[in-house]
């Protein structure tokens, strides 16, 4: 008998152990093991941050859900992996042995490269977690009460770009339902070196798309912008040209803001010998399996993957819902291969898919691959996108309640495309 372990119960994490569970049956042991004992749905963030959802909705304890599907659960923070013995140390002293390690704890938020960013040592605000969100929601009922300029948008080494413009947009929204928006006036601030870049180097007409939807909504922009330093109520802003060079300094003020950190691994996954590249994200080969430990394998935002192009300031490439999926099942899959005596063989099909939530209309972006050149460039506007994540919501989460494993992007997100299959 095999123990799997999988350090992770987010939107990688937990799909993981319920399809490996699935395939694998009870002649294998799988644990989950997660800091938190709730799963959160992440992409509903920018909603909790505006008041349109609560805690309760957009979450649901863990241990019920995988109890049911004799799946061991531990709620604990790793404190170290020891990759030579294939022994994982938790906070509570605890260690475990494992046959295969599934990494897919997510990113850690690196607020600490930027003076003054972050909702904890700093002065502006994140919905790169639910507790980071909740805290956004009550800086966004000061704002109603003291209403001023307001910053939003993402520093350089972001990887993570649709949830700065959704949130732009979603609180422009609420604030014009809150009759505010009047006395707001609004910045996005962002290190891609256009409007709609996303990291993805654009998709479609995503730059001419979504400077539109800011002009429509009165908010200004800066690309290329390194933030500097934050302090109380202002933002220290260097913009650069497309050779790198300065050629404008501001100083933007704002009673409100949301900006995205750069993203770094775990402190103890990057502390793995020849694990992980210097930003801390596991290297994988084609399999997702680790280079350097070939019983270790990793999904999601915690792996490595290069920009899609250089760029004046660094941005990175964002991994979507969809990819992070294809990760898992080609993980599982090659687990199983490895389990009865066959070689790994399945690839994870790097597209990008992104629903972005417009407040009251939504963009949808496909690239296939991700990386260009591409087969397919697609992006459509419509408030069917906004009803599409609102379904695709409630599908996920209502799937993973029910422990029921099948691939949701596939069955819901390209149905709703009207794509039949990705290639």
């Amino acid at each position: 008998m095999a123990h799997i372990v999988i350090l992770g119960a987010g939107i990688g994490g937990l799909p993981a152990a319920l399809e490996l569970k699935t395939a694998l049956g009870n002649g294998h042991e799988v644990t989950v093991i997660n800091s938190a004992d709730h799963f959160h749905f992440i992409p509903s963030n920018p909603w909790i941050a505006v008041g349109w959802r609560k805690r309760e909705e957009v979450s649901f304890a863990l241990e019920p859900v995988l109890k049911r599907k004799n799946i061991n659960f531990i709620a604990q923070t790793v404190t170290k992996i020891d990759a030579q013995q294939s022994q994982i140390t938790l906070s509570n002293q605890q260690t475990l042995n494992y046959d295969y390690l599934v990494i897919a704890t997510g990113p850690k938020l690196s607020f600490d490269e930027v003076a003054g960013l972050g909702p904890v040592n700093g002065f502006t605000h994140s919905i790169c977690s639910l507790d980071h969100a909740e805290k956004a929601y009550e800086g966004y009922l000061k704002l109603l009460e003291n209403p001023g300029p307001v910053v939003v948008g993402a520093v350089q080494g972001a990887s993570c770009y649709g949830p700065a413009y959704e949130f732009a947009m979603i609180l422009h929204s609420a604030l014009s339902k809150a009759k505010r928006r009047k006395d707001i006036p609004m910045t996005y601030i962002t290190a891609e070196p256009y409007i709609g870049h996303m990291g993805l180097g654009g998709v479609g007409d995503s730059k001419g798309m979504l400077e539109s939807e800011l002009r429509e909504r009165h908010i200004k922009w800066i690309t290329n912008a390194k933030v500097n330093k934050v302090e109380q109520d202002k933002m220290f802003v260097d913009e650069h040209n497309e050779k790198g060079e300065v050629v404008k300094q501001h100083e933007v003020p704002f009673n409100y803001s949301m900006m995205l950190p750069a993203f770094k691994g775990v402190d103890p996954v990057a502390a793995v010998e020849n694990l992980c590249n210097p930003r801390g994200f596991v290297i994988v080969d084609d399999y997702q399996r680790s280079k350097a430990y070939k019983n270790i394998y990793s999904v999601g935002v915690c792996i490595a993957i290069p920009p899609v192009e250089a760029t004046p300031i660094a941005v990175g490439a964002p991994k979507t819902g969809y990819m992070i999926e294809s990760m898992v099942s080609a993980t599982v899959g090659n687990i199983v291969n490895e389990l009865t005596g066959k070689q790994p063989d399945k690839v994870a099909t790097w597209n990008a898919i992104c629903l972005a939530d417009l407040g009251d209309t939504g963009v949808a972006f496909v690239a296939i691959p991700q990386i260009p050149p591409r087969n397919v460039t697609w992006s459509k506007k419509g408030k069917w996108v906004h009803l599409a994540k609102i379904g695709f919501e409630k599908y996920f989460l209502h799937k993973m309640k029910k422990g029921v494993s099948e691939p949701t992007f596939e069955k819901y997100i390209l149905k709703a495309l009207g794509i039949e299959r990705l290639e």
